[in-house]
């Protein structure tokens, strides 16, 4: 298994529809800070990789969903694993600011190999983000 610590910083470009209502939910909100911009993109620090906002007309989010342990996932998402209390955070920080969860804050796999805390929502275009926290990070890439 790779060393998490120092595994190297990925980059995901998502589409989204408004790029103020997208720099306050990832700035503001989730506490990204800005690269490098132009008129229709943004570059983010998302939890140190590299998220690329881009500017997309006739944006459409819908995408199919998948059973995981009794909730609809999105099939379609992305996100961060976070140590407990960044998680706690995050969630709180939502919580907080009133945004709707497609999954609310919770403990998933409770007592089983790759027990996670977890939270799902939609920033404002759309595209689906899920928060997680592994109870033990050795089961990440568990099998």
């Amino acid at each position: 298994m790779p060393d998490l610590t120092s595994l190297p910083p990925f980059h995901l470009a998502i589409p989204v529809d408004d790029l103020p209502k997208a720099r306050h939910f990832y700035c503001d909100l989730l506490g990204c800070t800005t690269g490098r911009e132009a008129a229709r993109w943004i570059d983010l620090n998302f939890f140190g990789h590299q998220l690329t906002l881009h500017l997309v007309d006739d944006y459409d989010s819908h995408a199919t969903t998948n059973p995981v342990d009794g909730d609809n996932v999105p099939a379609r998402h992305f996100g961060a694993i976070l140590p407990r209390d960044a998680w706690q955070d995050v969630a709180d920080r939502l919580q907080d600011a009133g945004c709707k969860f497609l999954i609310s804050p919770r403990v998933r796999f409770k007592g089983e190999v790759g027990e996670q805390a977890t939270l799902f929502l939609y920033d404002p275009a759309g595209n689906a983000l899920e928060f997680k926290s592994f109870a033990d990070p050795a089961q990440i890439f568990a099998t």
